[in-house]
Order: C-alpha cells, then structure tokens, then sequence
C-alpha cells in the first residue's frame, strides 16, 4: 500500500484528502491511501517521516510551503525559482531516500488563468506575500506581466511588496488582474474580503480568488457585481492535484 498525504497546519477544511478518496474510488486504485498529516510546527517533519516510512509522497499546504524547503534533498527547477514547494517526491537512489521539492501549484494557476488574459492585463496586483504567491509571480513572470505584491506588513520596494495604504481607487482602474493569495473570505470567515475599491471594479476586470470554499467568495461576488470575469481556486486545486499525481507515479 503506498501512503501519500498533506502536511500544513490546520488542515481541517483541507480539499486533498477528500479529493484523492474520490479519486481513487472513482479510478479504481486500490494500492494507496491518502491522509492529512497537520504539523504544528515544521520542525516536527522529520518525526512525521519516521513514523510513516512508507509515505510516497506528500503535499504541503500553508503555512510551510518555504520552510520546507530545508528539509528536502533537492528542488526543481520550477520551484527554486518560486521559493516555494507544495509537491514532495520520494525516490530511493543507492538505498537512500531522496526528496524532492516541486510546484504544481503553477501549473494548475497558469492553466486555469490563461484563457482569461487578454492584451490589457499586462499588471496585476497579488494579494498577499506567502508560497503561492510567490507561485503565482512565477507564472505571471512567465506570461510578461508585471505585478506587485500588496501585503499588510512593510513596503520593500526592491521585491515589489506595497502595503495595501499605499493602494489608491486609481490603481483598481486601471489595473485589471487582481489575485488574492490570502485566506481572507475562506470559510467560517466569509464576510471578510481584501480591503481595495470595489467601486473601481470593470468588466475587463479578472479576479482570481486561491481560496476554494466557499466557492464565491466576497472578493469574487464583487467582481462579479461589477461585471468582471472571476475565477474561484477550485479549478486550479484539481489541476495541482493532477500534476501532482503524476509526479509520484513517475517516481514510481
């Protein structure tokens, strides 16, 4: 029986588990189980290493996507580059086990945002300053449109990182890409949203929310409201879940 899992902290609304219980009934794939392994802290990775010895692989969910990243033998190009990992491959080479970090949180954002962009979406704005995203940078890197990180701590200029006092309603107008990366509107707390000018809001507007439940959250039904295109994070969890999958299987 091969064990795969996730590892972040809390983990009880996670979407993996139950994702890959339906999966694997729905697929008939009888040689794994897929569990939910919360950690407090990340220093307790290695315990959880020992105790399971025959985990295959594992996700990692907020907050360790970068402090993770110590623990692990190698990164992907993909990931290095990101600073931050949500796939962990297990191999064994000369007997001894080898993990590798990878990112399929890029995939799964650049898949599911892609056939939302059209020529005036050349910045975004990226609410929020943690592992995904650092992943949705990336992809946005990739793509040739330029962004900024708004973020409730300090302005660092220098890794393009804007408190969100420094938003005015202008920079709602005129830039049509928003993307929350933050836990704000995710269940039980629904009634909160990224504080930003939501009367600026257009029809040429994109608003990418990661969180997946609910699946409108109130960032996304104000977009909605002002007629912009808006996208929930639910697609991009089964694209980053598919990728992942593929991974392990390829170590296999």
């Amino acid at each position: 029986m091969r064990r795969f899992g996730l590892i972040g902290y809390p983990l009880g609304h996670s979407f993996s588990p139950a994702y890959f219980a339906a999966k694997f009934s729905r697929e008939g794939i009888q040689d794994a189980v897929y569990e939910a392994f919360p950690l407090e802290q990340i220093s307790d990775f290695p315990a959880l290493l020992q105790q399971y010895p025959d985990i295959a692989g594992l996700n990692v969910t907020i907050p360790w996507k970068e402090a993770v990243i110590p623990y692990l033998d190698e990164l992907s190009a993909e990931a290095r580059e990101a600073g931050a990992v949500n796939t962990i491959a297990f191999e064994y080479r000369d007997g001894k086990r080898i993990l590798t970090g990878y990112n399929t949180d890029i995939a799964g954002f650049s898949q599911t945002l892609a056939p939302h962009i059209d020529s005036y979406h050349h910045t975004a704005l990226i609410f929020g300053t943690g592992g995904a995203a650092k992943a949705v940078a990336y992809v946005l890197r990739k793509m040739g449109i330029d962004h900024y990180f708004i973020s409730r701590g300090e302005e660092d200029r220098p890794n393009r990182i804007l408190p969100y006092s420094y938003l005015k309603p202008e920079h709602i107008r005129s830039i049509k890409l928003l993307i929350n990366t933050t836990p704000l509107g995710q269940y039980p707390d629904v009634d909160n949203c990224v504080p930003i000018a939501y009367e600026m809001l257009d029809h040429m507007h994109v608003l990418y929310d990661l969180v997946y439940n609910p699946e409108m959250t109130l960032f996304l039904q104000k977009g909605q409201e002002a007629g912009a295109t808006v996208i929930n994070g639910s697609a991009m969890l089964k694209a980053q879940a598919e990728a992942a999958w593929k991974i392990w299987n390829r170590h296999e």
